[in-house]
């Protein structure tokens, strides 16, 4: 994998456009997997981490937007939308549901190349936070420890895999069966234990959370920025 830049999956019903679009990122030192609906995306998805999804909006059976509301939580990986040229209500609707960026048809490959390099650098200057400091607390991710005011805590693998992807991602909530994926556990019970036990490392005062909060029926937020 060291040689291709990224694993992309590409979703269309269009074999032509899937055939050209492979063809072209190939070309750009792309590792590419396509697929030409939702359903048969979302089985590649279960076995594969992709890098980026290229994801067509109208397809037969589920739409791309049908994908993206079912699936786009699951998965966290950044989608570029293919649309019709001239809807922009399905464009805005995409970007609601989680996609990352769209592309109308017709479209420049070399475009679609540019729009992919984009996301994938984000991605990796995103993912690449490694020490983040917010108030009185400092996280360092590479030494597994949190410094609040004059105290040091040491956080293990699973905690440090919850806390990643909670700062990567300021502001969203994560239902327990999403945290549950990311660790390998499926007790809500023992979920609710590990961040309370965040809490303490994080919080002045942990039974009154000021960053990591519960929103009621709906999961947990980190509030950092």
């Amino acid at each position: 994998m060291d040689k291709f830049i990224a694993h992309i999956l590409v979703v269309d019903d269009d074999e032509g456009i899937r055939s050209l679009v492979k063809k072209y990122l190939n070309e750009k030192k792309y590792l590419v997997t396509t697929a030409h609906n939702a359903e048969n995306a979302y089985e590649k998805i279960k076995i594969i981490k992709f890098d980026l999804i290229i994801l067509d909006i109208m397809m037969p059976g589920k739409s791309g937007l049908d994908f993206l509301n079912e699936y786009k939580r699951n998965i966290n990986t950044p989608v570029i939308l293919l649309t019709a040229k001239g809807e922009p209500s399905e464009r805005i609707e995409g970007l609601e549901k989680g996609a990352d960026d769209y592309l109308p048809k017709p479209f420049e490959p070399k475009e679609l190349d540019l729009r992919i390099r984009n996301i994938i650098n984000k991605t990796k200057q995103k993912n690449n936070r490694r020490i983040i400091e917010f108030q009185n607390v400092k996280i360092d991710l590479s030494k597994l420890i949190i410094f609040q005011n004059n105290l040091e805590y040491k956080i293990n693998n699973t905690e440090k895999i919850i806390l990643q992807e909670m700062i990567n991602n300021p502001g969203k909530i994560f239902d327990r069966e999403e945290i549950g994926k990311l660790i390998d556990l499926n007790k809500e019970r023992s979920i609710d234990v590990i961040i309370t036990r965040l809490r303490k490392k994080i919080e002045i005062d942990p039974k009154n959370p000021k960053f990591l909060q519960t929103i009621r029926g709906a999961g947990y937020v980190l509030w950092i920025e």
